[in-house]
């Protein structure tokens, strides 16, 4: 199995991140990718930079030493009515926008609510995909979470991070990934670098993807016309949004 893209790598602009872009463009060359999407975290954790930050990613160029770029964000999920902390505005204009829990702005208040959440981000019309959703700290009911990226045309991460820094997750990707083959629901599979070495480190989210029997066609960013696609296709429905206001 191939993966064109990293969807999901952070800058020294995550604060706890370690790697300039160039540095993960390198990483993405090395790896052999055709791309990376750069979605460093939303302005409510600590030590990330200023929304402005987000607004000014169209200065960088959209290939980096033969490496495509997408202009991304991990945004934080900050209640249960799935709002994010970016404004619409800034969100519309990104290539590629994941929304994920994180305990700095969203502690973990049991299935039912962290379910809720998830849901609702998902209905919310700035997000493309969920961020590691198999994060044992957040028990969900993967079956209603799946169930909702479907009918929002929305993917779901399997995140190769999380089997080095979220114990106790491959039980719950591999169930989730089995319920997005099964119900024929979108997958993107990212390595949740913060170095620039992670890049492309995407062996144990494929190997799942495999056991799960998660056919080609469902992945995203399997391929680079497939994730240009989806890229396009929400960015569209994002501005549309905005401007509905």
């Amino acid at each position: 199995m191939r993966i064109a893209i990293d969807t999901h790598t952070h800058s020294i602009a995550s604060g706890h991140a370690y790697s300039t872009v160039d540095d993960l463009a390198k990483g993405a060359r090395k790896a052999g990718l055709r791309g990376f999407a750069l979605t460093d975290h939303g302005p409510a954790i600590a030590g990330i930079p200023h929304p402005y930050h987000f607004g000014n990613l169209r200065v960088l160029p959209r290939s980096i030493g033969f490496v495509r770029l997408y202009r991304g964000v991990e945004a934080n999920i900050m209640d249960e009515e799935g709002g994010l902390d970016l404004e619409p505005r800034l969100l519309s204009v990104l290539d590629f926008v994941m929304a994920g829990l994180h305990d700095a702005c969203f502690p973990s208040r049991g299935p039912e609510a962290n379910t809720r959440a998830l849901i609702a981000a998902l209905r919310n019309p700035m997000t493309d995909a969920l961020s590691h959703p198999g994060n044992a700290e957040y028990p969900i009911d993967a079956a209603a979470v799946v169930a909702a990226a479907k009918e929002n045309g929305k993917a779901i991460e399997i995140n190769s991070g999380s089997f080095r820094v979220r114990k106790g997750s491959e039980a719950n990707c591999l169930l989730i990934a089995r319920l997005c083959a099964g119900t024929g629901t979108m997958v993107v599979c990212g390595s949740d670098a913060h170095y620039w070495r992670d890049v492309g480190a995407l062996d144990d989210a494929k190997k799942l993807l495999k056991e799960a029997r998660v056919p080609k066609e469902l992945i995203v960013n399997a391929t680079i016309g497939s994730f240009e696609a989806f890229v396009a296709r929400r960015r569209s429905e994002r501005k549309a949004a905005a401007d509905r206001g």
